[in-house]
């Protein structure tokens, strides 16, 4: 599996007015696009830092995978996302190491991505998300 950069930091918010206070006025980071991802229930809003950005997810639903997360776990970082070469071959090679994977098949993601996560009982914890630019 090729890595090809830290693609983006994923982190739960409540609401994407709120949380992206932190990043605009403190940081001085701006939201360069906002989308809804109907599929996950998330709305998302990412802030270009370099080659990398911060996505803030405000879950559109209470039954959402990231109402969940913040229901558990409160807000804040949530997962990272790692920019692969070859989606498809990065998970063949996962499966083939018997990694446990929530996305043995990709699907799309914001930005029209492919993108599969591992389960964070693989990763020491932490939820691991792969992509590929479409």
């Amino acid at each position: 599996m090729k890595v090809l950069k830290i693609d983006h930091l994923g982190i739960a918010v409540n609401s994407m007015d709120e949380g992206s206070k932190f990043w605009t006025d403190v940081m001085g980071i701006g939201c360069t696009k906002t989308e809804t991802v109907e599929a996950q229930k998330v709305t998302t809003g990412f802030f270009p830092v370099g080659d990398s950005e911060v996505e803030l997810l405000e879950s559109t639903s209470p039954e959402g995978p990231v109402a969940k997360f913040i229901e558990k776990k409160g807000t804040g970082f949530q997962h990272v996302a790692f920019m692969v070469e070859d989606i498809d071959a990065a998970l063949e090679e996962l499966k083939a190491k018997e990694v446990k994977l929530i996305d043995e098949i990709p699907r799309i993601g914001a930005g029209g991505k492919k993108i599969a996560f591992l389960h964070p009982k693989a990763t020491g914890g932490v939820l691991v998300e792969l992509c590929q630019e479409a």
